[in-house]
């Protein structure tokens, strides 16, 4: 099995790159690069949810000969929302075998926080600062932050102009994770995404906020890994009667 991970706003690959050695060998982690960011550098921001999900998908073509799934934090668990309705809509297979959705409110719920992406860069800077994504350490490097600022403006603005399409439920399992503490997708707003899932989905807390994952990321694979498991081996029905 595969499991594509996807990132937060203003996020890379890079964010996963400590998970494979987490998982049994069976389960390949595979993290999403989206454009205008590393390796993908020299391609242009993508500003809106859906085209940049059908450029994810049509990567992820190739790699969808083994059954996967998808894991997304924050603005990556929208995309792996989409990317299950993208590929369903397009009739490939029968999707994900699970999603295991991550610091996000579910996409019906009323915005908390105003829009951001229309700020200049120190005001936007200073407004995100309180969220805990960018680093401390990365604010004094005007190099790195004329590179990263960009790429998190592009996913802030995609994200502030997502309006969710009427769909059918999610009839695959779905996980939800977040932190207790989780001011920008406090438990219930997370817990809300069961309104959109035809299943249960059960929600697990860890201790923290938005970016809880960084502290209990052994923790969290462990539970994601545990679950992937009982979607490779599923126990055999047992005969009554």
């Amino acid at each position: 099995m595969r499991l594509f991970c996807l990132p937060h706003a203003g996020g890379t690959a890079a964010a996963y790159g400590s998970w494979h050695g987490e998982f049994p060998e069976e389960i390949e982690v595979c993290a999403v690069e989206l454009p205008g960011r590393r390796a993908r550098l020299r391609e242009p921001l993508i500003r809106r949810v859906k085209p940049l999900v059908a450029a994810i998908a049509s990567g992820l073509k190739p790699h969808l000969d083994l059954p996967y799934a998808f894991f997304g934090h924050s603005y990556g668990a929208l995309l792996a929302f989409e990317l299950h309705h993208h590929l369903l809509g397009e009739g490939h297979g029968s999707g994900p075998r699970a999603l295991f959705l991550s610091g996000a409110s579910a996409p019906h719920m009323p915005r908390a926080n105003p829009p951001l992406s229309h700020l200049d860069d120190e005001a936007f800077v200073q407004e995100l600062l309180g969220y805990g994504g960018i680093p401390d350490t990365l604010v004094g490097e005007s190099a790195v932050m004329q590179m990263f600022v960009p790429v998190l403006r592009a996913d802030i603005e995609a994200f502030e102009h997502y309006v969710p399409s009427p769909r059918d439920l999610i009839d695959c399992p779905v996980y939800l994770y977040g932190g207790d503490r989780d001011h920008l997708a406090a438990p219930a707003q997370v817990a809300a995404w069961r309104e959109l899932v035809a299943g249960p989905a059960p929600l697990e807390l860890f201790p923290g906020g938005h970016f809880y994952l960084q502290e209990h990321r052994a923790l969290l694979t462990a539970s994601i890994a545990r679950r992937l498991g009982r979607c490779l081996h599923p126990r055999p029905m047992v005969a009554t009667g």
